[in-house]
């Protein structure tokens, strides 16, 4: 399975047919097909449904472009640290995040990085814990921030000085945002829109499932989300009120969406891992350095 097949196989799939990825790539069509077709052949599957306008994938075919994708981000990566070896720091750091204000002491570090070694450079990766560690595991991140709580026991973990605020985001025009902080039995009956990673009920020691209460019926949970920002264009429309961290999304005066933060006061932790034994490059050393002296017990 060549990089070069891969390629072709991905352009075809966004361009949904031939015509358009053989223009993008500078590649004849005949010579495109038999390459998708040898693909096909070596994989023993069928990655296409082809019509006469269009070749839409087989379930087949998203999982392999799935798989592509990530194997064609590795071997950039790949080549992009072996590109900047040698005395100089230079190259790319890669990092993980979810939706955490407190991902600015990591920016900070970055900005000093820039002014000190200006052919470093920052690829930043926004998702849940579960998209993040995947992603590390697979080897196409240095380090991910993670809000708690999250199992973090098979990695290096470098705790922020720093804790987000739970509270709930909601239109400034709902009854709730008259109060100054939103007390557990408020949300009776109130329509939630909450984040499906942090209603596992399976975590162990999960301060936030206890604050809820982990299987109360009580709660009215009519949507989730992975992102706060697509929470935050839901409580906008009016589906319900949004369950998330503070200054993720804009709550200030000019914003139609207000926040207000629960009582009792329910916190999370922000962590920063890396792989155990992990080999980094000169830049993501450098910027591991400086978050060890900045955070560092």
């Amino acid at each position: 399975m060549e990089l070069r097949v891969l390629k072709y196989f991905l352009t075809v799939a966004r361009e949904g047919g031939l015509t358009g990825a053989s223009e993008v790539l500078h590649v004849t069509q005949p010579t495109m097909s038999r390459q998708i077709q040898e693909l096909e052949e070596e994989l023993g599957q069928k990655l296409f449904i082809r019509t006469t306008r269009s070749m839409v994938l087989t379930p087949e075919g998203m999982l392999l472009r799935k798989r592509a994708e990530e194997i064609l981000e590795m071997a950039e990566r790949t080549k992009a640290e072996f590109s900047s070896m040698g005395s100089a720091v230079a190259g790319d750091v890669f990092i993980g995040s979810g939706e955490t204000f407190a991902l600015k002491l990591i920016t900070d570090l970055m900005a000093q990085m820039r002014e000190e070694h200006p052919e470093v450079h920052f690829q930043v990766y926004s998702g849940n814990a579960e998209d993040v560690m995947e992603r590390l595991e697979k080897g196409l991140l240095d380090f991910g921030v993670l809000v708690e709580p999250a199992d973090v026991s098979r990695y290096n973990r470098l705790r922020l000085p720093v804790r987000d605020t739970w509270g709930l985001v909601l239109r400034r025009d709902h009854p709730l945002a008259q109060k100054k902080c939103i007390r557990r039995e408020d949300l009776s009956g109130v329509p939630l829109i909450m984040s499906r990673q942090d209603m596992d009920t399976q975590k162990v020691g999960n301060d936030y499932l206890d604050w809820f209460g982990s299987r109360d019926e009580s709660l009215n949970i009519v949507a989730g989300y992975s992102l706060m920002y697509n929470g935050a264009l839901m409580v906008k429309s009016g589906i319900g009120c949004a369950v998330g961290l503070d200054q993720v999304v804009n709550t200030t005066e000019t914003s139609d969406l207000c926040f207000r933060p629960f009582d009792p006061p329910l916190e999370a932790g922000i962590v920063v891992i890396w792989k155990k034994y992990q080999v980094f490059s000169k830049p993501a050393e450098l910027l591991q350095g400086k978050m060890l002296a900045a955070f560092g017990e």
